[in-house]
């Protein structure tokens, strides 16, 4: 903790390891006074610091206990002037465990958050213990609490959950989201959901658009990666450990189990019409079920044999014959399925295909997504739109990355936007392309993005045209949300891309996440951050 001292414009309280220091400064320099726990146990950490109304200092720390520490004047030494200590003059048992935080209302009363009870208690002016209520276990332990309307209360937990309570009514989720590194999204072929899937066993279905959690399932084990039936009946998804479960998408019951071998699956993918699923391996094997009864049924068909590392992405043709791979040492094969899954050594045969989908980011149409100097590890996720305009790119760098489809040109130009706080791990457009979805691995978070088409008016036109506008974030019963626009170009073949100006440009504005947008033509349009507000369909969902 670091608060200015309200009643001392000049003073400042950190506190941290068995220790609380009160520092003033004047003009230049800072002067240090260490508070004095006299006969009173040292704390191995002092937590969270309050004032209270009397200018004096509440804090909490590592035991349950809060102390009040106030200021006393002692005798000068000869020629020095007044000299004042910090000591302490009560302490009162507040909690089980550590007192996570202080919170000083409005009205002159205290709120308290524990870390081992859960318990928020209310204490009045006297410091005597009024109301408690229990945070439920499911939600974690209290990390901060704070004074909403009324008689409301926020409280945010370790699970990364944000939760309006009152004494009276108990908790509603506020916000929710994964408590571990995040990796496995999938967007609903048709309606307007996304699944995601984390290290926290947790899987998660959102509505975008309405801003809520349809449900939640806890797996026996961490999930990586997901896809969709293209009924959109199922879903399945891949474990570390080589398991995959097939869940019903509405239900969320479990509809089947399945191992193939004991290492971590990297990529499910289901072929244009549903009736095969690719599964793929960091045992190197890429295993192929022929499925039925609208993804409920599954039947081995073959495997993959050649690669030398580890299955990172795949895609399949239109007509189910191929399948297009990339692996841990940046090898692009291509696989004749119907052929009994045989490696294609002359890969000019491949060179025409449209593939379904294009999420490998090794290939002829998405080279020029690579920045100079990349070691092949920098890039973790890409994805195409379906309209085949853009193409999305998540990298190491906390960023997203928008280029034109397709990107065979070396060091293609691009729009790239900052709103994730760790590696972007996964992207993801939804159905329509009206929303790029995007998932950060160690932050945690979702990220939506609202996507808008704006063709610039002149073949030379460059200039990025951006219109701020205020998004709605955080409604009732939903994760943290925010809104990002995007500006897309018109399509060009390959050769309008090297030999002539990009006609229109690809840009997203990040709201509520305030940021620089920044661009490989060294464009630089700052955002506008968003407002809350529950009536429209942008969100950010991830950790509190």
């Amino acid at each position: 903790a670091l608060p200015i001292y309200p009643t001392e414009a000049n003073t400042i309280i950190t506190c941290g390891k068995s220790h609380i220091f009160f520092w003033t400064w004047s003009g230049n320099s800072l002067a240090r006074k260490q508070g004095i726990f006299g006969q009173y146990e040292k704390p191995k950490f002092v937590q969270c610091l309050a004032f209270l109304p009397n200018g004096d200092v509440l804090a909490g720390d590592s035991g349950g206990i809060m102390l009040i520490w106030s200021k006393s004047t002692v005798e000068p030494a000869p020629g020095k002037g007044p000299k004042g200590m910090y000591q302490i003059k009560k302490q009162i048992r507040a909690h089980d465990g550590s007192v996570f935080t202080l919170c000083q209302m409005r009205n002159g009363m205290l709120l308290t958050g524990g870390g081992k009870d859960r318990k928020v208690i209310l204490w009045d002016h006297d410091l005597s213990p009024e109301r408690e209520i229990e945070v439920p276990d499911q939600y974690g332990t209290i990390r901060a609490v704070a004074e909403g309307k009324d008689d409301q209360f926020l409280v945010g937990t370790s699970r990364n959950f944000i939760l309006r309570g009152t004494f009276n009514d108990g908790f509603q989720v506020e916000v929710q989201g994964h408590t571990d590194e995040l990796w496995g999204l999938a967007t609903h072929p048709f309606k307007d959901l996304l699944l995601s899937c984390a290290q926290d066993r947790q899987v998660c279905l959102w509505n975008y658009v309405d801003h809520t959690l349809e449900w939640t399932r806890l797996l026996d084990e961490p999930g990586h990666c997901a896809d969709f039936h293209p009924s959109g009946v199922v879903v399945a998804i891949g474990t570390h450990s080589g398991r995959w479960f097939v869940l019903d998408a509405e239900k969320r019951d479990l509809v089947s189990i399945h191992t193939d071998g004991n290492e971590q699956l990297s990529v499910m993918r289901y072929s244009l019409d549903g009736t095969f699923l690719a599964v793929g391996s960091h045992d190197n094997f890429i295993y192929l079920y022929t499925v039925t009864e609208n993804g409920r049924k599954y039947s081995r068909y073959g495997k993959c044999t050649g690669h030398s590392s580890y299955i990172t992405h795949l895609d399949w043709s239109p007509d189910n014959k191929y399948i297009m791979s990339n692996s841990g040492d940046y090898e692009i094969l291509y696989w004749d399925i119907p052929s009994g899954c045989k490696l294609i050594r002359n890969r000019s045969d491949c060179k025409d295909i449209d593939w379904t989908t294009y999420t490998c980011v090794l290939g002829f149409q998405v080279f020029g997504v690579w920045p100079e100097g990349s070691d092949g590890t920098d890039i973790n996720a890409v994805v195409r739109s379906h309209n085949r305009k853009m193409i999305a790119v998540a990298d190491d760098f906390c960023k997203v990355h928008l280029f034109q489809y397709p990107c065979s040109k070396p060091k293609a130009p691009s729009h790239k936007y900052s709103a994730h706080s760790s590696h972007v791990t996964n992207v993801s457009f939804c159905h329509n392309d009206s929303h790029l979805i995007s998932t950060g691995g160690k932050d945690m978070s979702i990220i939506q993005w609202r996507i808008v088409e704006k063709v610039s008016q002149s073949q030379n036109d460059n200039v990025l045209d951006i219109s701020a506008t205020k998004a709605p974030v955080l409604p009732n019963d939903s994760p943290a949300q925010s809104e990002i626009t995007a500006v897309l170009p018109e399509p060009v073949d390959e050769m309008s891309q090297i030999e002539n100006t990009i006609s229109s440009s690809l840009v997203l504005l990040e709201n509520n996440v305030e940021g620089i947008v920044e661009t490989d033509e060294q464009n630089e349009v700052q955002s506008e951050e968003g407002i809350p507000d529950t009536g429209e369909d942008n969100s950010q969902i991830g950790r509190a």
